[in-house]
């Protein structure tokens, strides 16, 4: 299955990332992932993405990244993804990598929600794909592995499901 570009949509242009580059690995990203339909991606502020979060988790606060599953009636529809450029802004100063770097981190991170993983109740298999595909495109450390650092080693305890979105 084929698909066109992703749309991706700055409404707050980072450093040395252009539409084409992230687009090429949100197509790459998804692929890899198994991830079937195409995918739309914000780059926000804290601002608007503390209001999604709010909106849809009641969480009345700022986060890194938000996915959408598209409804399944919504045919080569994946689903959107919102990743807070202050937020990653943040912490690529804080690990030491490329701002660029951590909007792949944290979309990758969107594209494995959207494929159906679920870190919170999966046992570790989110983790265990996040990694892989972190390695495959010569990506930094990925969120989950610094949100739960034995993650990827021990499986979790199962949690309940999350209502979309996903973080």
């Amino acid at each position: 299955m084929k698909f066109s570009n992703p749309m991706i949509i700055f409404e707050r242009k980072p450093p040395r990332l252009n539409s084409r580059m992230l687009a090429s690995f949100v197509l790459k990203a998804s692929s890899a992932a198994g991830l079937r339909g195409e995918v739309s991606v914000l780059i926000t502020g804290n601002s608007n993405i503390r209001h999604l979060n709010s909106r849809f988790r009641e969480k009345n606060q700022p986060t890194d990244v938000l996915s959408f599953p598209a409804a399944p009636s919504a045919k080569g529809l994946a689903g959107d993804i919102a990743v807070s450029l202050d937020i990653a802004a943040s912490n690529a100063r804080l690990l030491g990598h490329s701002v660029s770097d951590e909007i792949r981190i944290l979309i990758l991170h969107g594209i494995l929600h959207l494929a159906g993983y679920d870190h919170e109740s999966d046992r570790g298999e989110m983790a265990k794909k996040e990694i892989l595909l972190r390695r495959r495109f010569a990506l930094p450390t990925g969120l989950i592995e610094r949100s739960f650092p034995r993650a990827a080693r021990k499986p979790a305890k199962a949690a309940p499901l999350l209502a979309r979105p996903r973080r």
